[in-house]
């Protein structure tokens, strides 16, 4: 199928939509919209044709009704939210239409005592921490640009980061999803409150699916009281010393929140001394969090590691530029690649990595590549990561890179089931064409 190309077509196409959303000002032609959401669109597609305009629902029967009529009509539709993470994953295919989910962002419920709550997708995860924080709760997901990333956007790239170490990943704390099918239909599936099951094989096959099956409306997760105090420490020194002291907390008693593994090229960039860098962040009662730094800290001394221990806006401040670097390295990081391995094996990793970390209880990271960077440089890491058992997936990269390269580098054997989901869900391939797997 052809994107739209005429300018009649592209009237007509706005003008279906505008009598599904019920508001001109709900449809933006492409000329109207904002040049830095432009050139995030741009990057997410394979052509450097336009989509004919973004449509903005209100609500989710709206959603539905410009759904049905992108069945209808087999437009390609690129469903975001705040467009934070648009550009992660493979390219999407011949876009017709972009559905943004900004206008669907309301707090549905939020059961206090039940420790859970109930919001529409476009809600952003700033938003929703500031809603919770009066009573002393927070949603456990530490993703990329915290300040601007959506809900649905967030469980969509199931993205979240180093306090899976303590509450899991998006999956884990996801207990209901209410989306829009491909073909206007809508669903759920599992529930509101903690103890329902029900549906809970969906909302895994949602999260990371990247808006390839359906749009996501609504999703309630479980919460957790904000922890009375909070402290971190940072081991410094040579690859080998921190990974035994990387071993020793796996294997210790120690409880920590946040427990990640640095490249040296990182630890230089956040000031934090010379070589390898183990960050780890104890949150709990005050006596708690002193006690288990000093066990930490002991065990860096016996290995003649550097220690460091911070708290307060130094240790909030830290964190947050840990993020930064990471993702918006002034620019300068033009490839992000996520990264599991085997965790014993994550230091020889991030010992031949310019910026990366590992989180050290799942194996999980991100590495950065600043600069011009060729391919190979980047299949030689995939090399490095598959010959530890694991993977390297492209996140972010200039266009002209992911056409070059399998973004996903998925070599295992569930592709074809993979594809059966797909044809159950989105027989027409109406859903971001060309984003997921096999060009799914």
């Amino acid at each position: 199928m052809k994107a739209m190309s005429s300018d009649k077509q592209q009237d007509n196409l706005a003008a279906v939509l505008a009598s599904c959303v019920g508001s001109e000002n709900s449809v933006s032609s492409w000329n109207n919209v904002e040049a830095i959401q432009q050139k995030r669109i741009l990057q997410a597609i394979a052509s450097q044709t336009a989509p004919s305009c973004i449509v903005y629902p209100n609500t989710q029967e709206e959603l539905a009704q410009v759904m049905i009529q992108a069945d209808r009509y087999q437009w390609r539709i690129l469903p975001c939210g705040s467009g934070t993470k648009l550009t992660w994953g493979g390219l999407s295919q011949g876009i017709d239409v972009v559905v943004s989910t900004e206008r669907l962002n309301k707090l549905v419920e939020h059961a206090v005592g039940d420790l859970t709550v109930t919001v529409e997708a476009g809600m952003k995860f700033s938003q929703l921490q500031s809603v919770l924080a009066p009573y002393k709760q927070f949603l456990a997901l530490d993703p990329t640009s915290a300040e601007n990333a959506t809900i649905g956007g967030i469980v969509a790239t199931a993205d979240t980061g180093s306090l899976r170490q303590r509450y899991g990943g998006v999956r884990d704390q996801l207990l209901g999803l209410n989306f829009v099918r491909a073909d206007g239909k809508i669903a759920k599936a599992g529930g509101r409150v903690v103890k329902n099951v029900a549906g809970y094989d969906l909302m895994k096959l949602f999260t990371g699916s990247y808006g390839t099956l359906s749009i996501i409306t609504q999703a309630t997760f479980r919460l957790y009281p904000m922890p009375e105090a909070s402290g971190t420490v940072v081991l410094t020194g040579t690859a080998e010393n921190v990974s035994q002291a990387s071993d020793t907390l796996r294997n210790s008693a120690l409880t920590p929140t946040q427990a990640d593994l640095l490249s040296s090229q990182l630890v230089l960039a956040l000031g934090l001394g010379k070589g390898v860098g183990l960050i780890v962040r104890f949150q709990s009662i005050n006596e708690s969090v002193k006690e288990q730094s000093n066990r930490l800290l002991d065990v860096g001394q016996k290995l003649s590691l550097d220690g460091l221990v911070l708290s307060g806006e130094d240790e909030t401040n830290l964190w947050k530029r840990l993020r930064e670097q990471m993702y918006f390295s002034g620019s300068e990081c033009l490839i992000n690649c996520k990264i599991g391995v085997v965790p014993t094996n994550a230091v020889d990793i991030l010992s031949r990595s310019e910026l990366g970390l590992v989180h050290i209880g799942s194996g999980l990271g991100v590495l950065g590549f600043k600069g011009e960077v060729e391919i190979d440089k980047v299949l030689q890491m995939r090399r490095l990561c598959e010959s530890y058992g694991g993977f390297l997936s492209v996140l972010q990269a200039p266009s002209v890179l992911k056409e070059s390269l399998d973004v996903w580098g998925y070599g295992g054997n569930a592709l074809d089931m993979m594809r059966k989901i797909k044809l159950q869900f989105d027989g027409r391939n109406v859903l971001s064409p060309g984003r997921f797997l096999g060009s799914i």
